[in-house]
C-alpha cells in the first residue's frame, strides 16, 4: 500500500489542527504556573530573606509571604537570623543541622599548650546568631569555617596566657569572658555579620600521664575547701551566739545600773523632802517617822501581848506566844 506526497501532507496538517487547542491553552497555563512558582516565596518566622536581582543585593525582607521577579531574575536566600547556632570544638554531637558545627580534626583542636608550657585538653562550645545576613552571605567566603578558625585561634591565645592550674581550676570563667570579648572583636573586624552569645568551656583536663596525680591534688584541695567551710560554719554559729550573750549581759548590767541610780536619786529626793519638813517641825517629824516605821515593823513580829513593865503577879504558865512548832516564846 502506497501514499502519495499530497496524502502525507493532509495527514500531518490534520494532527496539527487537533493539537492547536492544547497548545493555545496549555502553553499559557504552563507559563502562568512557572510565573507563580518563581515569583512567590515564604520567609519563616525565625528568618530573613536576602533578595538579589541579577546577582546584585537589593534588600532584606522580614518573615511572611513575599513576591519577587520571576524566571530567575530575583534570587532569595533565607537566613535564620533568630536561631541560636553553635560550633563545638574538641568533640562532636551527631545530628547537627549546621555542617560546620563540629570538625573531624577534634584531637588537634582540643590539644592546647598553656602559658607554663604544659599541655591541656580543652573542649569548648561557642553559641552565636546571624546579626547581619548580607555580610554573612557575601562579605567572607565560607563564614562558618572562618568562624571556626577564628575561635580556635582566640582560644589558643587566651589559654596560652595562663598556667595549666588556672585553666583547669579557678580560671575557667575568666577564660570564657576573655575569649568571648576577643572573639567578638575579631568577628567584627572580619565583618562576618555575627553576634557571639556565649563561649563555654566543657571538659578541661591535664595530659593523660599526669591526670591521676592531678586528680589527687584536686581532691586534696576540695577537702581543704570543705574543712575551711566547716570551720567557717562553726565560727559563724558560735561567734554570733557569744556576741548575743555578751550583748544581753551588757544590756542587763546597764538596766541594773540605771535602776540603782534611779533608786538612789529617789532616796535622795525623799530624804531631802523629809529633811525639809524636819527643819520646820522636828518633834512632829520624829514622831511621824517613828509611827510610820513601827507600822512597817510590828506586823512582821507576829502575835504579841504588850503589858505594863510595872505589872506583877502574872501567871508563869500563861502561854503568851506559841510558835509554829508548839514551843513557847
Amino acid at each position: 500500500m502506497s501514499f502519495e506526497r499530497g496524502d502525507l501532507r493532509e495527514i500531518d496538517w490534520g494532527k496539527i489542527e487537533n493539537l492547536r487547542p492544547l497548545l493555545l491553552w496549555g502553553a499559557p497555563a504552563i507559563l502562568l504556573a512557572i510565573f507563580v512558582y518563581t515569583s512567590i516565596y515564604t520567609v519563616q518566622a525565625e528568618s530573613q530573606g536576602v533578595v538579589l536581582r541579577f546577582g546584585k543585593y537589593i534588600k532584606t525582607v522580614d518573615p511572611g509571604l513575599r513576591f519577587k521577579l520571576p524566571f530567575g531574575v530575583d534570587q532569595v536566600f533565607i537566613v535564620p537570623v533568630k536561631r541560636q547556632l553553635k560550633q563545638e570544638f574538641g568533640f562532636g554531637t551527631e545530628g547537627g543541622l549546621d555542617a560546620t558545627q563540629f570538625s573531624s580534626e577534634q584531637a588537634e583542636e582540643r590539644n592546647i599548650v598553656t602559658g607554663d608550657l604544659n599541655a591541656a585538653t580543652v573542649e569548648w562550645v561557642i553559641q552565636y546568631r546571624i546579626r547581619e545576613p548580607q555580610l554573612f552571605l557575601f562579605e567572607v567566603r565560607n563564614p562558618g569555617e572562618t568562624l571556626r578558625d577564628i575561635s580556635e585561634s582566640v582560644m589558643r591565645s587566651v589559654v596560652g596566657d595562663r598556667t595549666v592550674d588556672e585553666v583547669i581550676t579557678v580560671g575557667r570563667q575568666e577564660i570564657e569572658v576573655d575569649a568571648l570579648l576577643q572573639l567578638q572583636e575579631v568577628v567584627n573586624k572580619y565583618r562576618l555579620g555575627l553576634s557571639i552569645d556565649q563561649v563555654q568551656l566543657k571538659n578541661v583536663n591535664p595530659p593523660v600521664m599526669v591526670q591521676p596525680s592531678f586528680n589527687e591534688v584536686n581532691q586534696a584541695q576540695q577537702e581543704r575547701e570543705k574543712m575551711i567551710n566547716v570551720a567557717n560554719g562553726e565560727y559563724n554559729k558560735v561567734v554570733p551566739r557569744a556576741s548575743g550573750e555578751a550583748e544581753q549581759k551588757i544590756q542587763a548590767a546597764e538596766g541594773y545600773a540605771l535602776k540603782r541610780v534611779n533608786e538612789a536619786e529617789g532616796d535622795v529626793s525623799r530624804f531631802n523632802a523629809v529633811l525639809t519638813e524636819f527643819l520646820k517641825a522636828p518633834e512632829v517629824t520624829k514622831r511621824r517617822i517613828y509611827i510610820e516605821t513601827m507600822r512597817q515593823v510590828v506586823p512582821n513580829l507576829g502575835k504579841k501581848i504588850i503589858i505594863d513593865e510595872e505589872a506583877s503577879q502574872i501567871l508563869p504558865l500563861l502561854q503568851l506566844s506559841t510558835d509554829s512548832q508548839g514551843g513557847q516564846r
